[in-house]
């Protein structure tokens, strides 16, 4: 079967591999569609996090199943099924406490493993949810949104207040419509005003602000002087998130969502004055990903707008670099299998 593995930063390249054997446990899989994200992008440049090469990426996938034991899911051959791309051990003190999308010991596919861009793959079953009426791209999707689902839950974001989203990319987007879902008002800052007039038109949040033209003080204005009470950064870029606390509120949330790899400089006067909470969101649990199923089964979410780039897993190499630039208006990339 064919695969594409990232050899080296920069680098990929399309080979050839015997079909996976299913193991007890297990089900084997034929991948129909992968998401490209941030961390696919990270990963090719160099400058991701917990990344070691070469890897076989993609954890944002569509997909059926071929060959599954028995499982309480009540999974079976032939059905669509969603990919919840995190393994735990559920042994650790995170597992313990229901918060398996941290554990110590966690194994993210196209991360610390291989991922799904390859035909078929082999995951733990009780890592699958069933797909239902979803179409290969909603499910595609459902890992991104899950993030910003994530996100929003963490923050406890509630009916009516105000949140800043730093970052009009895919998980940006999502927790900005995911947090309009929850009856918040939501101001989106960017630097692209394509990003920016996307998030204004089909996400329909309520202010855009572009962060070169004064955006404290536009949050200011926005809010009458009271700035946000949520503030997300989906960004990743070490001047974006050490600028977040500026947008929020006196006794305001911060989420960090996006990843740095480097350290982060916060001046605490600053912080503290606020009585800043202050709080990173990684990856999603069993109940963000059920949380967002309803969402796209609802229609409330405009998957077609979203994914603006979908190419063969035969073009994927050609067309990676462009993902990477803005000026190709790519929010959403997608290759099919």
């Amino acid at each position: 079967m064919k695969y594409i593995v990232c050899t080296e930063p920069g680098k990929f390249e399309l080979k050839e591999k015997e079909t996976p054997v299913r193991k007890r446990g297990e089900a084997l899989l034929k991948i129909n569609k992968v998401g490209i994200c941030g961390t696919d992008l990270h990963a090719y440049a160099g400058n991701q996090a917990f990344f070691t090469y070469p890897r076989i990426l993609g954890h944002e996938l569509a997909s059926s199943v071929l060959e599954i034991d028995d499982n309480p899911q009540g999974i079976k051959a032939g059905d669509g099924v969603i990919v919840m791309p995190y393994v735990s051990c559920g042994e650790c003190v995170a597992c313990r406490s229901g918060k398996t999308n941290c554990c110590s010991n966690i194994s993210v596919l196209g991360v610390h493993g291989d991922g799904g861009m390859q035909e078929q793959i082999t995951v733990p079953a009780n890592i699958l949810l069933p797909a239902g009426e979803l179409n290969d791209d909603e499910m595609a999707i459902v890992e991104p949104l899950a993030i910003g689902a994530h996100a929003i839950r963490r923050a406890n974001v509630q009916p009516g207040e105000t949140v800043v989203v730093i970052g009009c990319g895919p998980i940006g987007i999502g927790m900005m419509k995911l947090a309009q879902i929850a009856g918040a008002q939501v101001i989106a800052i960017d630097m692209n005003d394509d990003r920016l007039k996307y998030a204004k038109e089909e996400i329909g949040v309520d202010h855009v602000v572009n962060v070169t033209n004064n955006p404290v003080e536009k949050v200011a204005e926005i809010t009458g002087g009271d700035l946000a009470t949520a503030v997300f950064d989906a960004t990743g870029h070490k001047g974006a998130l050490e600028s977040g606390p500026d947008y929020m509120a006196h006794g305001g949330r911060y989420v960090l969502v996006g990843l740095s790899k480097g350290e982060l400089t916060f001046v605490h006067p600053k912080i503290h004055a606020k009585e800043t909470t202050i709080m990173c969101s990684r990856n999603a649990t069993t109940e963000d990903f059920e949380y967002v199923v309803k969402v796209l089964s609802s229609g409330k979410f405009p998957t077609k707008s979203f994914i603006t780039h979908s190419v063969e897993y035969g073009d994927m190499i050609a067309n990676f670099d462009s993902w990477l630039k803005p000026e190709t208006g790519v929010i959403k990339a997608m290759v099919n299998f």
